[in-house]
């Protein structure tokens, strides 16, 4: 690879990591048509790589070109927030049952909560959820496994789909809010392994909330 494509390649990094960003920030619901010339025009890059970082974004499972119509945010089915909870589920819990996790660092933890606080204080439940989003992705990094962080960082904007399907999720994520506040504080007491016991009941219930809000969009 020439200098020349590996500018391309770091450009295109660079744009799929900011639209990444916005679709994690709850900013580009699922099937919102993704114009070229609107973000070519705001990102100032070339058309090709622009295109170069939707082809990244595809393969994360975050948009989908649909031809001679463009490219469009995901718009997850039932089976995939399933599947998606299933993965979630196994690399959460795979993280809270390390062995090395005698005394975690939980500041990144204290500073996710006090971010939902701050949010729930603007009744921006967006930035809750986003916030709480970001809570488990830094749970997961208690496990000191680069590949667990790194799926996980994956899944979140696959994740913050998922609760765009789903009506009416400002209760959920102010309810969801307090049960993370619930995790740290057995985590803060040491409590690893009952902390893994209520992160299972957490997801499970997640999952169930979110289909059964996503079921009541479709009906």
């Amino acid at each position: 690879m020439g200098p020349t494509s590996s500018k391309k390649s770091g450009a295109a990094d660079r744009v799929a990591a900011v639209l990444r960003e916005q679709i994690v920030k709850g900013l580009f619901p699922p099937g919102l048509r993704l114009s070229e010339e609107a973000l070519g025009s705001d990102l100032g890059v070339a058309r090709n790589t622009l295109r170069e970082a939707f082809r990244m974004l595809s393969q994360e499972r975050l948009v989908v070109h649909r031809l001679n119509r463009g490219v469009f945010v995901r718009e997850l089915t039932v089976a995939e927030i399933e599947d998606l909870y299933r993965l979630r589920s196994a690399i959460e819990i795979a993280a809270l049952s390390q062995g090395g996790l005698v005394e975690p660092e939980l500041g990144p933890l204290r500073a996710a909560l006090a971010e939902a606080d701050e949010a729930a204080l603007r009744e921006d439940w967006k930035a809750v959820g986003t916030a709480g989003l970001v809570f488990h992705s830094r749970l997961v990094q208690l496990a000191g496994s680069e590949r667990l962080s790194a799926v996980m960082d994956g899944l979140m904007a696959e994740l913050r789909l998922a609760f765009h399907m789903a009506a009416n999720v400002n209760e959920l994520h102010a309810r969801y809010a307090l049960r993370n506040k619930m995790l740290f504080a057995m985590l803060e007491e040491g409590d690893i392994t009952g902390a893994a016991v209520a992160l299972r009941d957490y997801l499970t219930d997640s999952e169930a909330d979110i289909l059964g809000a996503y079921s009541g969009v479709r009906a």
